[in-house]
């Protein structure tokens, strides 16, 4: 997942509990550290989606379900021009763009899936510079310099003790790093159950389609996938779990039967910088996007703040 329009701003938000540190997600003191990486296979998982799988050069540092890596773009030499140009007209040096793994710390490659970004007048200040490379123009064989791995958007160390149910609730290229933690809890943690809630535009956005349709096929009892279609007349046709419209309160009390013993993993665009400079300069509220709209929803479910964990990009 990276950040349309700036590509490196990410806020997390983790959960902590008034007591105790069961809900809190303790992330072990990891060195993060430069490594070289050899593009092994290139997946167009939608039209302007791709996932490349990496394989490091000796071994990799190791990383939790749901962590990001980052890339700088000066080393891509179809860049320089442009970085030279960004640089310029910013008055400040690029920094390294952050990427979602959408691999599980157990499968044997390593995963980023990128979603090109496109300059949108009045939202985004520059255009974006790197997820057009990566999705576009990155053939097997490609090397490159990233750095990883962190994050706190994890799963807490002991998982069983803090809930039997895990929620999703996840927008667009949202969906990558809730991805991982997916296979990785359906793998480590048997007890748990899952509830994946995932909204696009269209069916033809969805990431990840058919591995989703597979691993709810796989593990019926476990995991429940449902999708929501804002710009589709008739989403129903593409199958029972598919609904129109938006992720909203009612929806989300339909699939969380428990709100206070949940644990949700909400992840999708927010409110950005930009937008919220915009909103003081008008002297207005920035206007919500999905991940406050659905963390409002959730509280007025009545789940508490310290079992949502939520990320955005914007």
């Amino acid at each position: 997942m990276e950040q349309p329009g700036l590509e490196t701003t990410r806020t997390v938000t983790t959960a902590v509990p008034p007591q105790g540190e069961a809900v809190r997600a303790r992330v072990p003191r990891r060195r993060v550290r430069d490594f070289e990486v050899t593009v092994t296979d290139v997946v167009a998982e939608t039209h302007d989606t791709t996932t490349l799988f990496l394989e490091p050069d000796g071994e990799a540092p190791e990383y939790h379900a749901g962590q990001f890596l980052t890339i700088d773009p000066r080393q891509l030499q179809a860049l320089e021009g442009w970085v030279d140009y960004l640089e310029d007209v910013k008055g400040r040096r690029e920094a390294p763009r952050a990427y979602s793994l959408a691999s599980a710390p157990d499968e044997p490659a390593l995963a980023i899936t990128i979603k090109e970004e496109r300059y949108v007048r009045g939202t985004t200040r520059y255009p974006p510079l790197l997820s057009p490379v990566l999705v576009r123009q990155i053939p097997v064989g490609t090397r490159f310099t990233v750095t990883g791995f962190t994050g706190p958007y994890v799963l807490p160390p002991r998982l069983e003790e803090v809930t039997d149910h895990l929620v999703h609730v996840v927008a667009g290229s949202g969906s990558v790093p809730n991805f991982s933690i997916l296979k990785h809890a359906l793998r480590r943690h048997p007890s748990v159950r899952q509830t994946f809630v995932y909204s696009n535009k269209t069916w033809e956005d969805v990431i990840f389609r058919p591995a989703l349709e597979e691993l709810a096929a796989a593990h019926p009892d476990r995991l429940r996938v449902v999708h929501t279609l804002t710009r589709e007349e008739d989403p129903e046709v593409h199958g029972p779990g598919v609904r129109r419209g938006r992720i909203t309160l009612p929806l989300l009390a339909e699939l969380i039967p428990d709100p206070r013993a949940c644990l949700v993993f909400a992840c999708g665009p927010g409110i950005g910088p930009w937008e919220r400079k915009a909103a003081r300069e008008r002297g207005e509220a920035p206007r919500p996007r999905f991940l406050e709209t659905v963390v409002t929803a959730l509280a007025d479910l009545g789940v508490p703040r310290d079992r949502i964990r939520r990320e955005s990009y914007g």
